[in-house]
């Protein structure tokens, strides 16, 4: 009797130490308590951890305050509620809700132990600073920190609620400043990360930002901001940028000085019926969300030089060599502008040029054709592409290798989609705006519709060898990936990423040239 129960007493410890290698621990103490995390596809999940205080009542537009400490073990098996913003039929993914408690982040780490603390790749999403979501699927770590290291994706508040200034939260700031608050959750998450991510694996002396669209933009403006010195040492903006010159009225190549945001904030608060702070901070998201507007309708809230946060033109401080001066990895895609000229009338571009260049326009016409309609539309896309995303590339790596020491490396997404709603719809197979998130994040089987083909996934694999070797080293090259030179004044080079990725000449050099002119020229016009 007593040899049968030792034997079942040894198998039974013999299971338990299987079963606690085949199933390591997620658990993880970590500054305001423990966390316990899931296991999917061999990758620890941190759903939907908080990182700040539940910006609510009081503390809307108001800094995000610090995390309470909890007693009970926190499952983090869930994700989060997306921060309020409008919806979009067949765009927004809001699975998960939404609510104004929504300061949290999402971990993804290797579930095999090891002893070196891993790189971080943090996520910034995008949508113009109105929309989106840190849950997305196909924005989901997992593949990427298959490749041994930790992926990080952070809300941030949006629209009103992350971005309204206002004379009297101006005032009330102890920092005499206003808007930003989403930008301000950006760094409290980054500030997070520093004192919690070597409990889960990370190296907190290892960060790397990397954001697309606005997450792009948020990517620039943490690089120039005092306020996140020594919270990251790499950064990738993908079709992003924020070196638009500095105005009262947001406008479209404006970025808005603090009083042009403060009144913006006054007429918003007329809008939505509330004659002081307290009746705005009381008013109900849903009326506030409704009032807002989607992204360039109504009022467009967004980051603003507030002598805080964002303390100067960005090209102004780039060019004086005012920012961390980190390695960067940088690129738009090739027809980035056709998801935003859907609406808009071939008949309208010329006035539109002569209206927005001036004594610039006939230089852009040459540039970009206005007739016959075909070619006004291609045009008309080539223009948002080189304005809005490209120049801004374009300088950012000019300014840093003109005034930095870190490398800085530029890339070209340039691959021929398959047949999908979205091809359809632009009737164009070339790479629209956020097309190459699926092959960043190795998500090409997401929709199974979408055929996408073996070259695809073999670029797709390369990319996030690039963006991994890039968090690791802050490098691109290397584990036999193609050779990707870094850009330099003397040699404007970009890596081409196609199905065979190759180095060339940066694209569109000759238009984004002539913009850098006009911009030059509109700063010097508007001082």
């Amino acid at each position: 009797m007593r040899i049968t129960i030792f034997i079942f007493l040894h198998l039974l410890s013999f299971c338990f130490q299987i079963y606690s290698q085949s199933s390591p621990s997620t658990l993880v103490k970590a500054e305001h308590g423990l966390l316990e995390g899931v296991i999917e596809n061999g990758i620890i999940i941190y759903k939907g951890v908080p990182f700040a205080a539940p910006p609510l009542g009081d503390l809307r537009w108001r800094p995000p305050q610090p995390v309470k400490s909890w007693d009970n073990v926190f499952r983090a098996d869930h994700y989060a509620p997306a921060c309020p913003q409008p919806v979009i039929p067949m765009i927004s993914d809001l699975r998960y809700g939404t609510s104004e408690d929504c300061l949290y982040l999402n971990i993804w780490k290797p579930a095999d132990p090891t002893d070196i603390k891993l790189p971080v790749l943090v996520w910034i999403h995008g949508g113009g600073f109105t929309m989106g979501t840190a849950s997305q699927d196909l924005l989901n770590g997992e593949q990427l920190a298959a490749k041994g290291i930790i992926v990080v994706s952070i809300a941030y508040r949006l629209g009103a609620l992350g971005f309204m200034a206002h004379p009297g939260l101006t005032d009330e700031s102890d920092n005499h400043a206003s808007g930003n608050y989403g930008i301000l959750d950006q760094i409290a998450a980054l500030k997070w990360i520093q004192k919690n991510i070597d409990a889960f694996g990370g190296d907190p002396d290892c960060v790397t930002l990397f954001g697309e669209s606005a997450g792009g933009q948020s990517v620039n403006i943490l690089v120039a901001s005092p306020l996140a010195k020594g919270l990251f040492h790499r950064a990738i903006c993908m079709s992003g940028g924020y070196f638009g010159y500095p105005g009262i009225k947001k406008e479209e190549e404006t970025v808005q000085l603090l009083k042009g945001a403060e009144n913006d904030g006054i007429d918003f608060a007329r809008r939505v019926g509330a004659e002081t702070l307290s009746e705005l901070r009381t008013m109900d998201t849903k009326e506030l969300i409704k009032a807002q507007g989607l992204i360039n309708s109504g009022f467009s809230f967004w980051p603003v030089i507030d002598g805080y946060v964002l303390t100067d033109d960005l090209y102004e401080l780039f060019t004086a060599g005012k920012y961390h001066d980190v390695p960067v990895l940088l690129g738009t895609v090739s027809d980035e502008g056709s998801i935003f000229i859907l609406n808009a009338k071939t008949s309208d571009f010329p006035g539109y040029i002569q209206g927005r260049f001036g004594s610039f326009a006939d230089r852009i016409l040459n540039l970009y054709p206005a007739s016959p309609d075909s070619i006004t539309k291609r045009s008309m896309a080539d223009l948002v592409r080189d304005s809005f995303f490209g120049w801004y590339t374009f300088t950012w790596a000019s300014l840093q290798s003109q005034t930095g020491k870190s490398p800085v490396f530029v890339y070209y997404f340039d691959q021929t989609l398959p047949v999908s709603q979205a091809t359809l719809l632009f009737k164009s197979n070339r790479p629209f705006h956020g097309s190459d998130l699926p092959y960043v994040f190795k998500h090409l089987g997401l929709d199974p519709k979408v055929k996408y083909t073996g070259d695809d996934f073999q670029l797709s694999e390369t990319i996030s060898n690039y963006w991994v070797n890039f968090a690791k080293y802050g490098d691109p090259n290397g584990n036999d990936q193609p050779v990707w030179p870094a850009f330099t004044n003397d040699r404007p080079v970009a890596m081409h990423l196609k199905s065979i990725p190759e180095s060339m000449v940066y694209p569109n050099l000759d238009k984004l040239r002539v913009l850098d002119e006009y911009y030059k020229w509109k700063r010097e016009v508007e001082e």
